[in-house]
């Protein structure tokens, strides 16, 4: 197994060639310390999300785990090579030994991009108003509007009264018809600060001639000065009149002009695609709903807004080539130009958009590497003989609290070893996921840990909720550590508040810890 120590791994980080550094830990653990450019992959779902992520079999591949006792990273690397994968290494001594080489380790998700809005927010001089500011504008009937720059289920939670949802690559392409006054006061927000700081600083960046602040942290800050959230709000901007979208698409050619936004032919990126030696992520950057009515074969669905906001949920190789692609050129300009002060050296623009090709409908399928073993069990069948068999689900912990099937017991998927050591070998066992996917990729693991007979909920949790089966709460049977998911600070059970202000405090603190760190290449134009 060959390995890598922190001193040649920081040396890579720094560097120009493509590299993926893979932490397979839980979100949980990963989100308490991890490297900066570390990207979650939990072993868990290894091969449900790697061959996405990590497109090109023999793209270098650092795995980093904590080196406990578990050794999820060794366990990575063999289940990586049986996919195909011929360059990976191990970070010799984990996270551990990244801390005692005095390296700087980072807590929380999608750090880099949120370190970036703090940096954004820092070098531009990003406008903002506190929460009590805009409330005394609303109640004195201002000229203003309100856009909220997170995907509409976000939106939907919660949100400033009187705000409309307009996801952040959608801004650009969407204001001008909901403040055609250019006196008109734009106030952009979001949860917290990020998405705040780069929407705000997009209207700007693209001329646009109203004033624009962000909300200084989000809909955190509006809860913490005691002021009231909306719930279930459905308002969304519409799609651009005539008159906006040649607004939108003048602001579209200021902004590539400024940022150095490149375009690239639909012939080029198909001799892209058949190069070995780099990888080309292929991204649609609209709302999930209209990539589903249609989008170009091969492009992956991210939001421009969420793929600035979470970089590291899409894309897991460094100094890939990234080509982006909308319908008439606005949101990917957009999102690439935001991609390249963050340091992305190659990013390109799709020439033509969606007419470059025939194009696809549906949502995006991931590329599942596994060996996806046949479902063998329907709901009926599992929900006539509960009390004959020990059902195991492996999806979320935070799902399993809030819904499971009466007496199943919860555990990751990479410590079913585990959870299968207590059942009775007489006993039948039957995994359950969310989707069933997981599941069926366990299947056939699970078979050679036990000689229980083993099989799969067809549908998973997803059917047995259409079907309005019983179902229980409570993190009642669980197995080993429930470290799987990271939790936003307005889904604690408690001390909300104080969970919002840490957070808070955390994200403009990143500033400071990104210029120790030293990996960082964002840009100021």
């Amino acid at each position: 197994m060959n390995k890598i120590s922190p001193s040649e791994l920081k040396q890579l980080l720094q560097g120009e060639q493509e590299l993926a550094l893979i932490d397979v830990r839980g979100q949980g653990a990963f989100s308490e310390s991890h490297l900066l450019f570390a990207v979650c992959v939990p072993l868990s779902h290894l091969d449900l999300l790697i061959g996405d992520m990590v497109p090109g079999k023999d793209t270098p591949m650092v795995i980093v785990d904590e080196t406990t006792s578990e050794d999820f990273a060794r366990r990575a690397i063999r289940r990586l090579s049986e996919l195909g994968y011929t360059n990976v290494m191990l970070l010799d001594g984990g996270v551990a030994a990244w801390q005692m080489a005095g390296l700087e380790l980072f807590s929380g998700v999608n750090v880099p991009s949120k370190a970036f809005g703090e940096f954004v927010e820092a070098k531009y001089e990003t406008p903002r108003l506190a929460a009590t500011e805009v409330k005394a504008m609303i109640d004195e009937g201002c000229d203003m509007v309100i856009v909220d720059s997170r995907p509409f289920d976000e939106y939907h939670r919660m949100n400033i009264p009187t705000a409309t949802d307009m996801p952040g690559a959608e801004l650009v392409f969407r204001v001008h018809d909901i403040a055609p006054d250019p006196k008109t006061f734009v106030v952009v927000n979001c949860a917290g600060r990020t998405r705040s700081i780069i929407g705000a600083q997009s209207l700007i960046n693209a001329g646009i001639p109203n004033p624009v602040a962000a909300l200084k942290d989000g809909t955190m800050g509006w809860h913490l000065a005691g002021l009231e959230l909306e719930r279930g709000s459905t308002r969304q901007a519409q799609v651009p009149s005539a008159e906006g979208l040649e607004k939108a698409m003048a602001a579209t050619a200021r902004v590539a002009d400024r940022f150095g936004v490149l375009n690239v032919s639909h012939e080029i990126v198909d001799q892209w695609r058949q190069d070995p030696t780099r990888t080309t992520f292929l991204l649609d950057v609209r709302s999930p709903a209209e990539y589903a009515d249609g989008h170009l074969p091969g492009y992956r669905n991210a939001p421009g807004g969420q793929l600035v906001q979470a970089t590291d949920e899409y894309v897991a190789v460094k100094n890939a080539r990234l080509v982006l692609a909308d319908d008439v050129g606005v949101r990917s300009t957009m999102t690439a130009s935001w991609l390249i002060q963050m340091g992305w050296q190659s990013v390109y623009v799709l020439e033509g958009g969606l007419g470059s090709g025939p194009l696809e409908t549906g949502a995006h399928k991931p590329t599942v590497l596994g060996q996806m073993d046949a479902a063998t069990v329907s709901t009926e069948a599992l929900a006539n003989r509960l009390d004959k068999v020990c059902v195991i689900d492996l999806g979320p912990c935070t799902s399993y609290e809030k819904h499971h099937i009466p007496g199943a017991l919860w555990c990751v998927r990479a410590r079913l070893a585990e959870a299968l050591a207590d059942v009775a070998k007489a006993t039948s066992v039957v995994l359950i996921s969310p989707d069933g996917r997981l599941a069926r990729l366990a299947l056939h693991e699970a078979r050679a840990l036990t000689s229980s007979d083993v099989q799969a909920l067809d549908g998973g949790m997803a059917r047995w909720f259409t079907e309005d089966r019983e179902t229980v709460s409570g993190l009642e049977h669980t197995v080993g550590s429930t470290d799987d998911v990271w939790y936003k600070p307005y889904e604690h059970s408690g001390a909300q508040e104080k969970f919002m202000r840490d957070y808070l405090t955390w994200e403009v603190a990143l500033v400071a810890q990104i210029e120790r760190d030293g990996t960082t290449r964002f840009r100021a134009f």
